[in-house]
């Protein structure tokens, strides 16, 4: 067989098309999202070569239109997970052994498929499945996903160079072993970008996995199936699994086989795994690896010298895009007193021009919130801040459930700065606004690094760099991703890598070489060329 070197296509970040009217993009997708509309799908469970239909089945709808069906998925028995395991188990052999330019090629390949004939299909089954506008959309299951593909494959080869100091006598090599077993990947609904990597990252590494995503992401996951079937990947490297959560995850975490958690989703829920793979522990061939990205109370906090339009803005696209449902989305604001009218007066203005209702209407820029169960917990939220006289409803405080889970975007004004929506994570459009003192810089600082258990993405507004490299230094813990006079969303793939500590995860940064270093496990081997004869060393002559 022949060798060589070899060198990868080098990473960029894929365009953003803007979808603007007379695009040949905006006509493609609102063609594709009326053809899936206007048609029904059947997601079956894929494992190996098989795609089985279990006949225990749910329906999936848009958000925004809810009495609609757009199929059904079929969950999973223990025996489809048990089968799921076994699968993965006897794909492993071969895809850890094969050669790393192989497994690259499969993955830059369906980078762009995504970037090509899979475009519109992927991110017309984001905004149907998941109310996200086009936008919203583009950004996250195109441009992120491919991102996510094409930087992962370099980074792989930047692991893979890194080997150790040898001599004339000794050669000495770092090999990079997938994990012993199989990775459990469990995603979120809010991004399908997520959903591809966390089963894929591991899988480009040679690993195998099972892959358990969301019930409200099962209608964009399956197009991701058919973009890495069609890519080449082998039969049995990712198999898909829906059903219960209790008892997939049971299931897959008593297998001694298990060695890795690859988790975006709740706090709650991902320390739950935590301590059951700890009370595991005794079972498993090796320690499993457990990298998460859990829940964010995400903060801006503006000096009384930032510019109150762009504190505005930030506000206003930070805590409402894709309705507050980012694991970053800003959902605390400290704001100066002194800025505070002219702030609120910019805020009312771009809140009152907002459109809601569907992501075919391009026009809207906000639209339902993802299910029932979420549109409940943020209307007793809402309707507790009216009745409260710690808070105020600046503007919003609507909703509505007849045709969609709508929720009007609403920002509360608290005298209480401990108040229940400035620690509490709603993952909606609702946004908490507390007032500081000019003068109580420092002590608020304190306040927003230990007001809840998060830390996962802020956002500093200032014109004085003093204030700002303060804030910077004296927040270096409340955030894995800060912002210095931007919004705290919309870190992008190979630039600002994602992830965040204390209760909002382990910080292993998805999509950089650091999450990817989880998913090897490896082997040093050293050779001599010529091998002592002799026992002694010199220090033991006479």
């Amino acid at each position: 067989m022949g060798k060589g070197v070899f060198q990868v296509p080098q990473a960029v970040n894929e365009p953003v098309k803007s979808y603007a009217p007379g695009t040949p993009e905006r006509e493609l997708v609102l063609q594709e999202y009326k053809s899936q509309y206007n048609s029904t799908v059947e997601v079956p469970l894929y494992i190996g070569s098989e795609e089985i239909k279990s006949g225990d089945t749910a329906t999936m709808s848009p958000p925004h239109d809810h009495k609609h069906i757009l199929g059904t998925y079929h969950k999973a028995s223990k025996e489809h997970v048990e089968k799921a395991i076994s699968t993965a188990l006897e794909a492993r052999e071969k895809w850890a052994n094969l050669e790393w330019e192989q497994r690259a090629a499969v993955f830059l390949k369906a980078a762009e498929l995504i970037a090509g004939p899979y475009r519109y299909k992927i991110n017309a089954a984001t905004m149907l499945g998941q109310s996200k506008n086009i936008y919203q959309a583009e950004i996250d299951s195109a441009c992120e996903l491919i991102d996510f593909l094409r930087f992962n494959v370099e980074y792989m080869t930047r692991i893979y160079e890194e080997q150790p100091e040898s001599s004339s006598e000794a050669w000495n090599r770092l090999e990079y072993r997938p994990l012993e077993g199989f990775v459990y990947a469990v995603t979120p609904f809010n991004f399908t970008a997520i959903a591809g990597n966390l089963p894929s990252a591991p899988a480009l590494m040679g690993n195998v996995a099972i892959w358990k995503p969301s019930d409200s992401q099962v209608y964009s996951a399956r197009v991701i199936m058919e973009v890495f079937k069609e890519a080449g990947l082998p039969d049995g490297v990712i198999n898909m699994v829906m059903g219960d959560p209790k008892m997939i995850s049971d299931t897959v975490l008593a297998s001694r086989d298990f060695s890795g958690l690859h988790f975006t989703g709740s706090t709650t829920v991902f320390k739950n795994l935590w301590k059951q793979i700890g009370d595991n522990i005794h079972n498993y061939r090796s320690y499993p690896r457990i990298v998460g990205e859990t829940g964010g109370k995400d903060f801006i906090i503006a000096h009384p010298t930032a510019h109150p339009k762009q504190v505005a803005t930030a506000i206003s696209r930070g805590a409402f895009e894709f309705q507050g449902q980012k694991c970053s989305a800003a959902s605390r604001v400290y704001l100066p007193k002194s800025l505070w009218q002219e702030i609120k007066d910019f805020v009312i203005e771009d809140l009152k021009s907002f459109k809601m209702g569907s992501p075919e209407d391009m026009s809207n820029f906000i639209t339902a919130v993802i299910h029932e169960a979420s549109f409940d917990k943020l209307a007793k939220f809402i309707d507790g801040a009216k009745e409260d006289d710690e808070a105020e409803i600046v503007v919003g405080g609507n909703y509505d459930k007849s045709k969609g889970y709508f929720v009007e975007p609403t920002i509360i004004l608290t005298s209480n700065k401990r108040y229940s929506t400035m620690c509490t994570e709603l993952f909606g459009p609702v946004v908490t606004i507390y007032l500081y003192e000019d003068d109580q810089w420092e002590e608020t600082l304190k306040e927003i690094d230990e007001a809840t258990e998060y830390a996962l993405t802020g956002a500093i507004f200032s014109q004085d760099r003093y204030a700002a490299a303060h804030a910077t230094n004296a927040l270096q813990n409340a955030a894995g991703n800060f912002y210095i006079n931007d919004k705290p969303t919309g870190a992008v793939v190979g630039q600002q890598p994602f992830g965040g500590a204390r209760g909002s995860g382990t910080n292993d940064k998805a999509g950089s070489i650091l999450n990817l270093y989880r998913w090897i496990s490896p082997r040093t081997i050293k050779e001599t060329f010529v091998s002592a004869t002799d026992y002694r060393y010199p220090f033991m002559g006479e």
